[in-house]
């Protein structure tokens, strides 16, 4: 039998979460069951060239966000191509590419609910017009309970129709020994005694780095030794420069732009600090934690559903830039109690969260609906 043809279509291969999800999908497969193609709505990005050279044949559908070739590509990439599998992936793609891939008549179509965006209960035009295009997909997976319990309570969709599939990494890349702590620090020009907290991610308002700022300001006035990475690009970054300015932190602050291997950054840092508005499941999370990096989040969504409070991580109330500094403070001062909650973090990833785990699941879902 010939292995099925699985085209996963993503709104830009840019840094975040559900792209990582992909290359972990694709770096997994069992090549005799499924062969993976992924195209993006526009433009290239970062993940273009990783997956590239996985061997993955991949479909860039338009230059430009605001030109929307994509929508008669996307057509004509279906037809020529038939796929037997369409895997849609963040809002936009969702919304476009199922009635698209229904239209186009590829028998098995896959939405994937990586976020609690907001936006969908806020504008009640995109809540339905996502629920509209739901109707074109045969099964849906998503990352975490919040996820599901939103399709379930604002889109209406029958909890046999949803699989929670958690996110996951790779296991072995991501681990204590994966590198050098003192290597790490003496790239971004840190002493190997002083405090580092990081933030890792991409630079936009889903993140929240304008808070990650504001804390550590609060930290610096208590302790200025204490020095801040962070690690990601984005439509922010200049504005975030500018406020660290204006906080009189830029000394503490460093900017380190893209990061292609960030268990550096894990490997350096004290603490992992994740200051977002929302969240699915993320992906720098769960790495964090596999690399015995001890976090504190902001209490919502997916990560609330991965740390067990004050075992293997810490959270915190979200906006409250007190509560954020007073943990951090906690586990900078407590190392003994930072290593315990790093190694349980640890146990908890290698347990839970294998990409194996996540591949083999998704793997399923597929088999399931195949003719």
């Amino acid at each position: 039998m010939k292995p099925a043809r699985v085209l996963h279509v993503i709104d830009s291969l840019h840094l975040g979460g559900a792209q990582e999800v992909i290359l972990n999908i694709v770096a997994g497969a069992d090549p005799s069951r499924f062969r993976h193609e992924v195209a993006t709505l526009h433009g290239k990005g970062i993940y273009w060239d990783r997956l590239a050279g996985l061997g993955v044949p991949l479909h860039s559908l338009s230059p430009a966000k605001q030109i929307p070739l994509y929508i008669p590509q996307l057509a004509e990439l279906l037809r020529r191509e038939r796929f037997d599998i369409l895997h849609c992936h963040l809002v936009a793609s969702n919304i476009i590419a199922k009635p698209i891939g229904k239209w186009c008549g590829v028998p098995v179509i896959i939405n994937h609910d990586h976020t609690n965006d907001p936006l969908r209960g806020q504008h009640p035009w995109l809540l339905a017009l996502e629920t509209w295009a739901n109707r074109a997909a045969n099964h849906i997976v998503a990352v975490s309970g919040s996820c599901r319990d939103f399709l379930i309570a604002r889109e209406g969709i029958k909890p046999s129709d949803i699989t929670l599939i958690l996110n996951a990494i790779d296991v072995q890349k991501f681990s204590p020994g994966a590198a050098d702590r003192d290597s790490a620090r003496r790239e971004f020009g840190l002493d190997f005694d002083e405090p580092v907290i990081a933030g890792v991610g991409r630079l936009n308002a889903q993140k929240n780095f304008s808070l990650f700022l504001k804390i550590a300001a609060k930290i610096v006035e208590i302790d200025p030794r204490v020095r801040f990475l962070i690690a990601g690009t984005g439509p922010e970054e200049r504005a975030l420069e500018a406020e660290a300015a204006s906080l009189g932190i830029t000394q503490n602050v460093q900017f380190l732009g893209y990061v292609s291997d960030t268990r550096r950054v894990y490997a350096a840092a004290d603490i992992l600090l994740m200051t977002s508005h929302f969240e699915g499941l993320p992906m720098t999370l769960l790495e964090a934690m596999a690399m015995e990096t001890p976090v504190v989040a902001s209490r919502l969504d997916g990560m609330a559903e991965v740390i067990e409070e004050g075992r293997d991580g810490f959270l915190v109330n979200p906006g409250d830039v007190l509560a954020f500094s007073g943990r951090i403070h906690e586990l900078l001062n407590d190392r003994a109690m930072a290593a315990r909650i790093g190694s349980a973090a640890r146990g908890k990833i290698e347990t839970r969260f294998s990409a194996s785990r996540m591949v083999g699941e998704i793997e399923a879902v597929y088999t399931r609906f195949l003719p």
